[in-house]
C-alpha cells in the first residue's frame, strides 16, 4: 500500500509538471501543488475515459491533456491567460 501512494505521488508529480511545461510562461506552483494537478489530471482522465469507452484507465497522454486544462483553469483563476500565469497569490506587494 505504501509503495502504491509513493507511485502515485511520483507519477502525479512527472504529469503534473508535463502540464506545467505544456503552457508557456512560468508558473508559481510548488512541488505539492504540482503533485496534486498530476493526480487530479489523472483521475479526471480515468473517470472521463470510464463513461465513454466502459473500461479501465485513460492512458498517459490523456491524463497530461486533463492537467494541461486544469493548470490553465487554476492560471485563470489567478487572472493570468493561456501565456501569462497572473499574479502570485503568495508574493506580497512592496509598499
Amino acid at each position: 500500500m505504501i509503495s502504491y501512494l509513493i507511485l502515485s505521488a511520483i507519477i502525479g508529480l512527472v504529469i503534473g509538471a508535463l502540464a506545467r511545461l505544456a503552457l508557456p510562461g512560468r508558473d508559481p506552483m510548488g512541488l505539492s501543488a504540482t503533485m496534486l494537478v498530476g493526480l487530479a489530471g489523472s483521475i479526471a482522465a480515468s473517470v472521463v475515459y470510464a463513461a465513454l469507452f466502459h473500461r479501465d484507465g485513460g492512458g498517459f497522454l490523456l491524463s497530461v491533456l486533463f492537467a494541461t486544462a486544469i493548470v490553465y483553469l487554476i492560471r485563470r483563476s489567478r487572472g493570468g491567460s493561456l501565456a501569462e500565469p497572473g499574479r502570485d497569490p503568495r508574493a506580497r506587494a512592496w509598499r
